[in-house]
């Protein structure tokens, strides 16, 4: 890198113009570092080849996150291998689904189940979306109508989650998820979907669309940084509390009871 290109950092250093974008669901994909960085510092192995495409791979190998951009209709596909009463599962979002609606999946493949019942729709409802049945489906749609997420029955007794977002132009995204895909991950996308922050989209990297408002701010590169480590930090952190648990937690198995001034067998 070029030393003029650094001129300007650290005390004096420029602000960069951004956006923020409403809502999320159509703000475009974003950097896919948001989910793969905080993936790493929870312990993720990154399984990924030279200049391919993403991979990355739980601690225990149960679960494969992916993001392919060189295929169509490429994006990211989440894959969770059958595990004790758990089946086999998977998840595929398109390439413009935004990076904090599908962290809200990935971000809850590292963290414990909770001990209550998942409600997929809750986070829905909560922000006033329009749920109701349709026909064998049941369905929520976003109070400007560009964001759905609908649990589909199929004639021939197959079933899925099917979301997405589509502007009036025909531009956006679509996922879906596997039946037995665990409840408690499909309510965390759908709290990051029905989310009613903006997401922040650098300048050249904010969709054409008429159904977005956009406001300018100006960031500094040290901002974007501190922000970027404040999550990385967290991963690290929540990741280092759980190890500790786990590797203080009591045995459960008690020794064998020996009494006291027996003698010992030798071989």
């Amino acid at each position: 890198m070029k030393k003029k290109q650094w001129q300007g950092w650290g005390p004096g250093e420029q602000a960069e113009q951004h956006y923020l974008v409403q809502p999320r669901a159509l703000a475009g994909g974003g950097d896919v570092r948001h989910v793969s960085e905080f993936l790493r510092a929870s312990g993720w192995r990154d399984k990924s080849k030279s200049g391919g495409p993403l991979l990355m791979e739980s601690p225990d190998r149960t679960i494969r996150v992916a993001y392919d951009p060189y295929v169509l209709p490429g994006g990211w596909t989440i894959h969770g291998k059958a595990n004790g009463p758990n089946g086999e599962w998977s998840a595929h979002l398109g390439r413009q689904a935004p990076v904090e609606i599908v962290a809200g999946l990935t971000d809850a493949l590292t963290r414990p189940r909770e001990a209550h019942a998942p409600n997929v729709w809750a986070p829905l409802q909560e922000q006033n979306w329009h749920t109701r049945f349709e026909g064998e489906h049941y369905m929520a749609t976003s109070p400007d109508g560009t964001a759905w997420m609908q649990y589909h029955q199929g004639a021939d007794g197959s079933a899925m989650w099917w979301t997405g977002a589509q502007d009036k132009q025909g531009n956006g995204w679509t996922a879906n998820f596997t039946p037995n895909t665990p409840m408690h991950l499909v309510q965390a996308f759908t709290t990051e979907l029905a989310g009613p922050d903006p997401v922040m989209r650098p300048r050249g990297r904010v969709p054409h669309s008429a159904q977005i408002r956009t406001w300018s701010v100006s960031v500094k590169p040290s901002q974007l940084s501190a922000w970027q480590q404040a999550r990385i930090t967290a991963a690290r952190a929540a990741t280092w509390a759980r190890n500790s648990a786990r590797s203080t937690r009591p045995r459960t198995g008690a020794r064998p009871y020996t009494p006291a001034g027996s003698a010992r067998t030798r071989r």
